[in-house]
């Protein structure tokens, strides 16, 4: 397919998307099956303009003055991609499969500086209805903060130290892909391969340090959430909510094998990649407490954890900048539920914490209402724990890793907070209870 004809097939998917308020992927498979014709470079290239789009929706279309996928493309290409109406025209000829040449009326509209008066949350590419929420957060740091939530992401992977030293890892995926890994400040364990669209993401589960167990395919920000837990060799830990286990291979491996992981999720579907994941890693210390339908799986653990991690169920707005379409369909209501949620999920997790034991409270949003919220709401119910001060988590991550992190997490009352322009991740956050002895 020539450039021309993948943006028409973009402004397709964009149309369709808006139509049926789907989700991106959903709608690019779709108008895969319906389109066999195009190759894998076409399709990805097709996603990429997609997802792009997406990440811009609204300043693109303050740009071009309508809300549909064609003036969504041209205030993309206008404004984002810095290119004048003399190389617009080129790609919107209306020849071959190309989309219709601009109107009159289009090239008179086309203009960047309409953003300079527009609202925040057209400058930030966020939806209207949510900007109280992000503004309590940011304050006037949010259209930076927001733009930066809008850019691709990086491929973050963390070494597994139960089976590599981070300078052999490094060195094995330079080989096996042949290009090097960017090692980040904040971590001596991640490997980051920034995005290079000409070139294309490469295929890490097929590499040999991936097959052998050497990295784990995990944003940088999840990492320092697992380091920030405070797990030790020879403890008692819950990981509740588990998932596929990313951050299980993480608490394992700060564990050295020694010491009891208990893996659970409510849902069994979601832990059902653990299995091989844990093999492939080397890890020993780890059961997973699958749920059983009228069976308390977890009876026998109350009051003997070390330390609860609870990576909590969210609306995800820290990683809208790996699901950019995600920003688009979030409702109202979607946050009420994940409160609901989280509350009964912290409920049930101080259960299990011992005296003197430790509750890590995480997720990969930057509300307020699902953060510092949830705490004040969980303390208020709980006086028997507290917060470990958020300063005096960073210092005894710096103290144990020797990496600095400095301003690049913003320290809150009840915890902190990571984001794609402070610290170079997806958005986390981060609260580490305490229950009195």
């Amino acid at each position: 397919m020539i450039p021309a004809a993948r943006i028409s097939a973009a402004i397709e998917v964009l149309d369709d998307i808006a139509t049926r308020r789907r989700p991106a992927p959903d709608a690019l498979k779709d108008w895969g099956l319906a389109h066999r014709f195009a190759g894998s470079k076409d399709r990805r290239a097709i996603g990429d303009l997609v997802f792009d789009a997406l990440r811009h929706k609204n300043s693109s279309a303050a740009v071009a003055g309508g809300d549909d996928g064609r003036s969504i493309m041209l205030g993309l290409f206008h404004f984002h991609r810095g290119l004048d109406i003399a190389a617009i025209e080129k790609l919107f000829s209306g020849d071959r499969f190309a989309p219709a040449p601009l109107t009159e009326d289009e090239r008179a509209t086309l203009s960047v500086e309409r953003l300079a008066t527009a609202p925040d949350y057209v400058r930030g590419d966020y939806p209207e209805w949510i900007a109280p929420n992000l503004a309590r957060v940011f304050g006037d740091d949010v259209v930076a903060e927001m733009q930066a939530l809008a850019t691709p992401a990086p491929l973050d992977l963390r070494v597994n130290t139960l089976k590599a030293e981070p300078d052999h890892a490094a060195s094995e995926l330079t080989a096996a892909i042949g290009r090097a890994p960017e090692r980040p400040a904040l971590s001596t364990l991640c490997l980051r391969l920034p995005l290079e669209p000409e070139r294309g993401e490469p295929h890490i589960a097929s590499t040999e340090p991936f097959l052998k167990g050497q990295i784990e395919i995990q944003d940088l920000g999840s990492q320092l959430a697992a380091e920030f837990a405070g797990a030790r060799p020879g403890q008692q830990v819950l990981d509740l909510c588990a998932g596929g286990g990313g951050k299980t291979l993480a608490l394992a491996a700060a564990m050295q094998n020694h010491g009891q992981i208990f893996a659970h999720d409510a849902d069994r579907r979601r832990l059902a990649p653990i299995h091989d994941r844990l093999t492939r890693a080397g890890v020993r210390n780890v059961q997973v407490r699958t749920p059983r339908p009228n069976s308390d799986v977890l009876d026998d653990l109350e009051h003997r954890m070390d330390l609860v991690l609870v990576d909590a169920p969210c609306t995800g707005t820290g990683t809208w900048r790996r699901n950019p379409d995600a920003k688009w369909r979030i409702r109202p209501g979607s946050l009420a539920e994940r409160n609901k949620d989280q509350a009964l999920v912290l409920q049930a997790a101080s259960r299990y914490v011992k005296p003197g034991g430790r509750l890590a409270y995480i997720t990969c949003s930057v509300l307020e209402e699902e953060n510092s919220d949830q705490i004040n709401a969980f303390l208020a119910a709980h006086p028997g724990f507290s917060v470990v001060p958020p300063q005096a988590v960073v210092e005894a991550y710096e103290q144990e890793s020797m990496n600095i992190l400095g301003p690049t997490v913003r320290l809150l009352e009840n915890g902190l907070l990571m984001t794609p322009l402070t610290s170079g991740t997806d958005g986390f956050f981060v609260s580490v209870l305490i229950r009195s002895a």
